[in-house]
């Protein structure tokens, strides 16, 4: 069977929600797995075929500690407090190569920079398949939450995505 894995950074939550809503989605295909990137694996399954990493839109581009320790200042416990996206992807190994991959972020809409942007850019340094367009997911304000909707054609992006990769398959 087909397996992906949703590999998320979060401060507020609101990357989280979005990862497991497009776990949802991409679950009617094939089985799927979701994990903070703190407890994320550094060598990827051998049995991988999709790999969906997120996280929220920082300083123009993914997270780095004094991002993530700014975050502190809206709320004392953030999520992801071990190590971020940008961390996880600098020691990230597949397994084998052809391990198709797409990236997500939340942020603010109409903000400049993209979470999603940078990770598509690591992920094809690291030789994964990228064949999708980033998806970028918009909050409220910094802190979230999410706005309406947003969570719900998450899911249905994870579909989508899992229904084109299933038919190429």
């Amino acid at each position: 069977m087909a397996r992906a894995l949703v590999v998320y950074e979060s401060m507020f939550g609101n990357a989280k929600l979005i990862a497991e809503a497009i776990a949802r989605g991409l679950s009617i295909w094939r089985s799927t797995d979701v994990l903070e990137v703190g407890v994320a694996p550094d060598v990827l399954p051998s049995d991988l075929d999709l790999l969906v990493i997120g996280a929220p839109t920082h300083a123009f581009g993914l997270s780095r500690p004094g991002t993530r320790k700014a975050a502190t200042q809206y709320q004392e416990q953030v999520l992801s407090s071990r190590r971020g996206m940008r961390e996880w992807l600098a020691v990230v190994e597949q397994e084998r190569i052809g391990v198709e991959a797409v990236a997500f972020d939340t942020g603010i809409r109409f903000a400049p920079g993209s979470a999603a942007r940078v990770a598509t850019l690591a992920l094809r340094k690291l030789r994964f398949e990228v064949r999708y367009q980033p998806k970028s997911v918009d909050v409220v304000t910094a802190i979230g939450p999410l706005l309406d909707g947003e969570a719900e054609r998450a899911e249905e992006w994870g579909r989508a995505i899992a229904e084109a990769s299933f038919s190429r398959n």
